[in-house]
Order: C-alpha cells, then sequence, then structure tokens
C-alpha cells in the first residue's frame, strides 16, 4: 500500500492507534504531554487509552521572515530556543528580527499558559514516564522544543510518539528521548494533514473543553 493511503480518520484515530501500541508498557505514573493546539486531540484519545493524565507543554514556531509557514527553530515555555542555523541562514533573519520573533511567541505562550491554566494546573514530571505527543511532526522545531523543556525536568522516562511524521526527523528525535514511537514515517511526507481524512482548526476553546474533560477522567496528581 502506497504511504499516502495509509490514513487516519482524525487526530483522534492516531491517539488511538498510539495508545494500542503503547498498552501493556510498565508505565510509572504515566504522563501524556501534548503540544498544542491539534496535538491535544490527539493526547486525550491517548492518555484515555492508557488510562493516564494529560496535560500540555507549550512551545512555538519561530517564523521566517515573509515566510511565516518556514521555521527557523522553536521557542519553549522556559525561553529554551531551538535554531536551524540553515534556515536562518537560508532567509536572512537578522539577529533583531530573531529576538523580535522570540518576544511575539513567548507572549503567544503567555496567552496560552494563562488560558489553560486557569482550568488545568500544570502536572508534576519528575520522576514520571512522559509521553510528548502532537498530531505529526514536519519541521520538527515545536517537538525539540518541547522534549527539551520535558528532559530539563527529570522525568523517569521521555518518549516520544506521534502518529506520522518524515524518517529522517524520527532519526534526529531519537537523540532527545529514550524512545520514539510513530506509527507512519513515510517518504513521500509533503505536509501533516495529508495524512488525515478530517484535519480541522483546533480553536483555543476546544483546547480549553477537552484539559476540562481529561482533568474529570483523570484528576490531577501532584503540583508544580
Amino acid at each position: 500500500m502506497n504511504a499516502i493511503d495509509m490514513r487516519f480518520q482524525n487526530r483522534a484515530d492516531g491517539g488511538r492507534q498510539l495508545g494500542e501500541k503503547l498498552k501493556g508498557r510498565k508505565l510509572r505514573d504515566p504522563l501524556v504531554l501534548a503540544i498544542p493546539r491539534g496535538g491535544v486531540a490527539t493526547g486525550l484519545a491517548l492518555a484515555c487509552e492508557l488510562g493516564a493524565e494529560l496535560d500540555v507543554v507549550l512551545s512555538r514556531k519561530l517564523r521566517a521572515p515573509f515566510q511565516p509557514e518556514y521555521a527557523l527553530g522553536a521557542i519553549a515555555e522556559d525561553g529554551r530556543v531551538t535554531l536551524n542555523p540553515v534556515a536562518v541562514q537560508a532567509t536572512g533573519a537578522s539577529e533583531e528580527y530573531l529576538e523580535g520573533e522570540k518576544r511575539h511567541q513567548l507572549d503567544e505562550i503567555a496567552r496560552r499558559k494563562k488560558l489553560f491554566r486557569a482550568v488545568r494546573p500544570a502536572a508534576w514530571i519528575a520522576g514520571r514516564s512522559v509521553i510528548v505527543t502532537d498530531d505529526g511532526i514536519a519541521t520538527g522545531s515545536t517537538m525539540i522544543a518541547a522534549l527539551q523543556s520535558v528532559r530539563a525536568q527529570q522525568p523517569h522516562e521521555l518518549i516520544m510518539a506521534v502518529p506520522v511524521a518524515p524518517p529522517d526527523r524520527l532519526q534526529q528525535m531519537r537523540r532527545l528521548c529514550d524512545e520514539v514511537v510513530c506509527l507512519l514515517a513515510p517518504e513521500d511526507f509533503y505536509a501533516v494533514g495529508q495524512f488525515y481524512d478530517e484535519f480541522e482548526t483546533v480553536e483555543d476553546e476546544e483546547v480549553v473543553r477537552m484539559l476540562r474533560e481529561a482533568a474529570i477522567e483523570k484528576p490531577v496528581v501532584g503540583k508544580k
């Protein structure tokens, strides 16, 4: 079967299939950390399958000048920055531009943090089996920033789980976590959405609803 014919119905379907893949593992107080916004739909289904707690990990793409879909790197909630030097050089992004873009994305992270933490206090990470997920990986910038941020908080083990990603990005991720779980790694990869039948935009309000739903199913553990 051609890779393009191997599809997921929607983000929740991808999360459920990841859950099936991970079931039976010996996980220590498992925590699923999803990258908003689309990744939260994947994360909710994954957490439900595993009986795990769900929370978000906030990281944002650093956009190239005049090419907002092109990633220069990413920035995490704790301010950690990951840059792709090739992308920075190719786009001619200046130091002044990068500093402005970092401030802009940190402001957006702060806005989302205020919104999401109003319904979901941050989960305790240290000593737990932590699974970081998204609906898929394209450039991998936001996932790299997320993994580095989570690793600094000393989880028992760090697993990255996504429905789909290009093979070269998976190799990059393996250096940043203890295990990579990916259901589909096609060579003919162009965009995450090409492998989904339904891939609508997820709004902040939907993320809030899912976090509230998950907190009811699996009460918040510990505090941070």
